[in-house]
């Protein structure tokens, strides 16, 4: 019996296939019009079959394999380690109901790509700090998989407004001096240049660092441009916004009695009892506050309620302005959302409300210590 002669991929599916897979290998994304040495321009795809081409073939199958032989449904563009994987070394683990999710989910994720508009460019700017012993690290790869299809990015690399490899710790006590002095340097170096063209650019922020150093963050950019700000969320473990939260508001609170020195604690990640402030500004002091029922670190899921919390924010440094009158420092005790802290610094506006003193809740110096302050502009 003379074999059946097996059919040649028309060159419409071929190419219509290259197309939806973006020249990529749908299964590891590997780039399959390059040699990954040398650069090379060649061709080093294979268009392999889910349901095999003969019945006795990987996943084959006797009406199906002739059926589908050049359906376009059934083919697929893999490099030639992963043409290997699911047909030879590992086809019993790549059965076609996994395969064909590969190949959609690659195909629908090119899809999203494309159809972002030129308008969506969005600049990605990564800060990062050290947070007591811990160094942090965010990648561009977590960052950029999650602003899309939102946004995507406008350079093949994020902004990164951080120490590389700092040594300092916040305990130490020219941490905080160093660590401004350089988001400082690197803002006016990279971002404020961009906020001067006349071109309205979006920015896809990504925080991690001490409070203090996250408020100054905040006033450096304002709430001027247009900034998409980013939580790190715990459960689940993404940058994503969620679709709904438990906490639904914030709970703003006034002093009884009003004085010379007026504090304002944020007890949202944390509870921050009124006596560790009275341990820094004494007992003559007005404590003004903004918490949830139960402070816990992994409470601000959406973006509405960081918009919520902005409100909050707006209307308590007014009220604390009116109180206490002009100039007089308005002392900060925080314990929030890194998110929540960018955007306090963002609501803060110099020419309008009261100088910043910004503490720091610091175990080695068992309570909080003094760090940043932030002068308003006087006319």
């Amino acid at each position: 019996m003379v074999e059946r002669v097996r059919k040649a991929i028309p060159q419409g599916i071929a190419r219509k296939l290259w197309v939806k897979a973006a020249g990529r290998c749908e299964y590891c994304n590997e780039i399959l019009w390059q040699d990954s040495l040398t650069k090379r321009d060649m061709n080093k795809a294979y268009i392999s079959h889910i349901i095999a081409a003969k019945p006795k073939g990987p996943r084959g199958d006797k009406i199906l394999s002739k059926k589908l032989e050049i359906d376009f449904e059934n083919l697929m563009l893999l490099c030639d380690e992963c043409h290997n994987r699911i047909d030879e070394s590992d086809s019993r683990s790549h059965t076609v109901k996994i395969l064909k999710k590969i190949k959609e989910e690659h195909e629908r994720r090119i899809e999203l790509l494309t159809e972002i508009k030129k308008d969506k460019r969005s600049y990605v700017v990564i800060y990062t700090a050290n947070i007591g012993k811990h160094t942090i690290r965010v990648s561009d790869n977590e960052v950029f998989n999650t602003i899309i299809p939102d946004w995507y990015p406008a350079e093949g690399r994020s902004i990164k407004l951080g120490m590389n490899k700092s040594l300092f710790i916040d305990e130490s006590p020219d941490y905080w001096k160093i660590e401004e002095k350089n988001l400082i340097t690197r803002f006016n170096k990279y971002i404020a240049p961009l906020l001067e063209e006349e071109v309205v650019h979006n920015f896809s922020l990504f925080a991690l660092a001490p409070q203090p150093l996250l408020i100054r963050l905040g006033t450096l950019f304002s709430d001027i441009p247009n900034i998409s700000l980013y939580q790190k969320h715990k459960e689940p473990a993404t940058w994503k916004w969620q679709e709904s939260a438990e906490v639904d508001d914030f709970a703003f609170n006034a002093p009884t009695q009003i004085t010379d020195v007026p504090g304002l604690k944020f007890a949202l990640s944390a509870n921050v009892n009124d006596e560790r402030i009275h341990k820094v500004l004494g007992k003559n002091c007005s404590i003004w506050s903004i918490t949830i029922p139960h402070p816990n670190n992994d409470f601000l899921k959406t973006k509405d309620l960081l918009s919520k919390f902005r409100k909050v924010c707006r209307k308590i440094l007014n009220e604390i302005k009116t109180a206490h009158g002009e100039n007089i420092p308005l002392h900060i005790f925080p314990a929030m959302p890194v998110s929540a802290a960018v955007e306090f610094g963002r609501v803060w506006m110099p020419k309008a409300d009261l100088p910043l003193v910004i503490y720091d809740q610091n175990t080695a110096h068992d309570g909080f210590i003094k760090t940043i302050g932030i002068k308003n502009e006087v006319d």
